[in-house]
């Protein structure tokens, strides 16, 4: 693994940027566990975003979407934190909860 493998890595849990490593680095195993992790990590987050958006409008439990989507953007950011720190450290270990899912191979 070289240094531009670690950083396509880390790059992949910044939003979209996981599309750098999939265009650089389409062949390497590394990476693309990395984007695969990055762009479920990703898909989680717009799922939650437009979950507080739709939910917003219901008043009735417009406080619980708040702390509940609010708890949820904490845990995607700890996911994050694991995912930079794996990548950065050459590890190719699973996030939790979300890890074992594969969009891609």
């Amino acid at each position: 693994m070289n240094s531009n493998s670690k950083l396509f890595s880390v790059l992949s849990y910044f939003g979209f940027l996981w599309v750098i490593g999939l265009v650089a680095a389409p062949q390497d195993s590394y990476v693309r566990f990395h984007v695969n992790q990055g762009l479920v990590l990703f898909l989680l987050e717009i799922v939650i975003s437009a979950a507080r958006f739709i939910l917003g409008f219901i008043p009735v439990i417009r406080w619980f979407t708040g702390l509940l989507t609010g708890l949820l953007g904490i845990f995607t950011l700890v996911l994050f934190i694991m995912g930079v720190v794996n990548a950065a450290q050459g590890k190719m270990k699973p996030l939790p909860i979300i890890g074992g899912i594969t969009i891609v191979h």
